[in-house]
């Protein structure tokens, strides 16, 4: 009910309190107690020793674990003088709220912080979460959790409004021409009429299953990057007892006609940041799911400013730029949620209800981001006459290697056994497929055919015969047209060997290539 003009100013004045009156403090390490400290100021509207007048109504400014949230900034590398002048050198600007929860969200002029009202029961989840949050962010800054900057208490006229500061995950200075707000449940999940009508709607599941029935495509490396991610930060979100958060994700699309329609003013608001610099770390939804140096360079071009936005591409094969981060991690699976969740499970499909315990929230969530919102581009397959020459080189090398051995074993023992080989099952047209082979003529033996008898050989038995039948047709080297040392005769369940010594033997063995018919 209060004027929102009020709530801004007085909001802008007990953060330039508190955030100025922290630098006095000494820098030192957390410890347990800091997450319960809350700080206390009374600003009256005609000022005092320590504070400023200014024409709001008389407010007391609470800070919640000032020492916890300063190391948080610090974290993410944000400067007490650059956090003051975020949000305190302009006016806040107050967006439209598209959730439930009636809460009000204020930006800061410099697009880096949202400013957000949040429930009593919400601020008081926060504080229990820090010490397990702070644990995680000192595990993996790189997370798509939201950020939180300070939690502070705005007490005027016998109202406490309770607000939090975090990292804006969509950038104004890029129209998002689709918002989603995902959660993986199906149940009433459609944007209202009244949403719709907004100049910026923010559509739901089944809405995103409606317009982009096909899902977003990344390249394999972002794919798993992302995914990797999402899975980390469900299992923390799982080990809080927290559920029904969502996926926020914005949606740009880097087509040539949309660009020039926007053409000079998002062009000066992305100038104006990049004059400014990135104040924050970690903050892109690129740097939150993988490293600053990897940006997808095969889906934007150099002249595009990406703004930290993941690359992608929709199915009609536009290129996409994607902004996303998990939002309202702050419902807790308490008593109300049980029994929101018992009650609707009555009524309907329990499962596809978005209240659900955090275990199956957490499942549900990921398989749907899996399965129906980002898949991946399958990479091409090499072709087949690539692939052969891999497979012909690699066969050379063990052919060598194999029948320099087996032709040493039959000069020192003229008979042996050889250990077991794969079976004749897993023979595929593309060792033994000589004959679907047009490029290598039948006539000619090779190393490839070789390599495939040597690598192949059956699991039964290898038997070598001294005195096998020796009408069998003997083979000629094609590379000195010598008569061979041995001969493969094919027998019911065994390979037979004959061997016979070869009079014109050279006197370097391990250089003679064995050449095999089949």
């Amino acid at each position: 009910q209060t004027a929102s003009s009020a709530i801004k100013g007085a909001i802008q004045l007990g953060i330039g309190y508190t955030v100025g009156n922290l630098t006095s403090k000494p820098d030192r390490d957390v410890l347990m107690q800091d997450f319960y400290v809350v700080e206390s100021v009374f600003l009256p509207s005609e000022g005092s020793n320590l504070t400023p007048a200014h024409h709001y109504p008389d407010f007391r400014f609470k800070t919640y674990a000032p020492l916890a949230f300063r190391y948080f900034r610090e974290l993410f590398g944000i400067k007490p003088d650059d956090y003051l002048y975020s949000i305190c050198s302009e006016p806040l600007i107050e967006l439209s709220n598209p959730g439930a929860s009636g809460s009000l969200f204020f930006v800061t002029s410099g697009d880096e912080f949202i400013i957000k009202t949040v429930q009593h029961k919400e601020a008081e989840f926060l504080q229990k979460l820090l010490p397990g949050y702070y644990m995680n962010l000192n595990q993996n800054p790189r997370t798509l959790l939201p950020k939180f900057y300070g939690l502070y208490c705005v007490q005027s006229g016998g109202i406490n409004i309770r607000i939090v500061v975090m990292n804006n995950v969509l950038p104004r200075a890029l129209k998002m021409h689709f918002t989603y707000d995902l959660k993986g449940s199906t149940y009433k999940r459609r944007a209202s009429r009244k949403e719709r009508e907004k100049s910026n709607p923010t559509f739901k599941d089944l809405d995103f299953l409606q317009d982009m029935h096909e899902g977003l495509y990344f390249d394999s490396e972002t794919h798993s990057a992302l995914m990797k991610t999402l899975q980390r930060d469900c299992r923390v979100l799982e080990s809080f007892k927290i559920m029904d958060y969502s996926l926020l994700l914005g949606i740009h699309i880097l087509s040539s006609t949309m660009k020039e329609k926007e053409g000079e003013c998002s062009q000066s608001a992305s100038d104006a940041k990049r004059h400014g610099g990135q104040k924050v770390l970690y903050s892109t939804a690129m740097e939150s799911i993988q490293g600053p140096g990897k940006s997808g360079d095969s889906v934007t071009t150099e002249t595009t400013d990406t703004m930290g936005g993941i690359p992608a591409k929709s199915h009609k094969g536009e290129k996409l730029l994607l902004f996303m981060g998990i939002i309202d991690i702050l419902q807790s699976y308490r008593l109300m949620k049980k029994l929101e969740h018992s009650w609707k499970a009555l009524v309907y499909d329990g499962d596809t209800v978005s209240v659900h315990r955090p275990s199956f929230y957490a499942d549900r969530f990921l398989k749907f981001m899996n399965t129906r919102v980002f898949k991946k581009v399958q990479a091409l397959k090499p072709s087949p006459s690539k692939k052969r020459c891999n497979s012909i080189t690699a066969l050379k090398a063990a052919s060598q290697e194999i029948v320099c051995a087996v032709s040493q074993e039959w000069k020192d023992e003229k008979h042996g056994i050889l250990a077991e080989g794969q079976s004749y099952a897993s023979l595929d047209d593309e060792v033994l497929g000589s004959h679907h082979r047009p490029d290598l003529v039948p006539g000619t033996p090779s190393l490839f055919e070789a390599a495939s008898l040597a690598t192949t050989l059956s699991s039964s038995s290898l038997n070598v015969d001294e005195h096998c039948q020796r009408d069998q047709p003997t083979l000629y080297s094609s590379s000195k047209g010598l008569p061979s040392s041995s001969t493969f005769t094919l027998g019911d369940s065994a390979i037979y060997l004959t061997s016979e010594q070869s009079t014109l033997e050279t006197e370097n063995d391990n250089a003679s290539v064995l050449d095999v018919y089949l």
